[in-house]
């Protein structure tokens, strides 16, 4: 009777998780304007050395689960009907947010630099917008910013370290409440409930900070951890 019972939670968190996913999908895309995709996902019964395997036919492939792979990036829609067309045929999918153009980008650095960072901006006072986090790493979502712009502010600092990643146009970002072969993927700052569309902050707001708590972490400067 319990071993019943225990498979029908199992079954019941499922299902839910698998909701959870095509309506976080239709509400990124219909109430937000970001222009979504599945992720290649997990094979639900095969892992590596390094853990769960991907979908994808790369056997090495370094970011299981969190990268486009069929469709391809540029298949990214706000259309409804194709939203719920691709997640009730792969409900386990994962949710790719195509960055810049009119959708968000993002700044992403190690997780424990994250940490760091998102303290030095609250002590500042600044204002931030919504922040996706797994467990190896921390992305900040910033608005919209083009190669050009992003290149004069970068070229202006001193360094750049390496862990740093900027997901701008023609880049992507697995948003919650998607899972990867990192594990969950979840909001270490949500947006706010009810919100049209979240409001973001500038690059430029956040970089310097982004860039002295990757410096100033042990291994977070050089390390590209994924």
């Amino acid at each position: 009777m319990r071993e019943i019972l225990g498979r029908r939670r199992r079954l019941r968190f499922r299902r839910k998780a698998r909701t959870a996913r095509l309506d976080a999908a239709v509400t990124f895309a219909v109430e937000w304007g970001w222009p979504v995709l599945p992720g290649a996902g997990l094979r639900a019964t095969t892992r590596t050395a390094a853990g769960p395997a991907c979908s994808c036919p790369d056997p090495d492939c370094v970011v299981p689960g969190a990268h486009p792979y069929d469709p391809g990036l540029l298949a990214a829609t706000t259309d409804e009907r194709m939203i719920r067309w691709w997640w009730t045929r792969r409900p386990d999918a994962p949710v790719v947010l195509a960055t810049g153009g009119r959708a968000p980008c993002a700044v992403s650095l190690p997780a424990v630099a994250g940490a760091r960072a998102l303290a030095a901006l609250d002590a500042t006072g600044m204002r931030l917008g919504p922040v996706v986090a797994t467990p190896t790493r921390w992305s900040i979502l910033v608005a919209p910013y083009g190669l050009e712009r992003l290149g004069e502010l970068l070229y202006a600092k001193d360094s750049v370290p390496s862990s740093l990643r900027f997901h701008g146009e023609g880049g992507y970002l697995l948003l919650p409440p998607s899972v990867a072969g990192t594990g969950q993927v979840r909001w270490e700052r949500a947006p706010l409930a009810g919100s049209a569309r979240p409001w973001l902050p500038d690059v430029e707001a956040v970089v310097d900070a982004l860039i002295e708590a990757s410096t100033s972490t042990p291994g977070g400067g050089s390390r590209l951890a994924y």
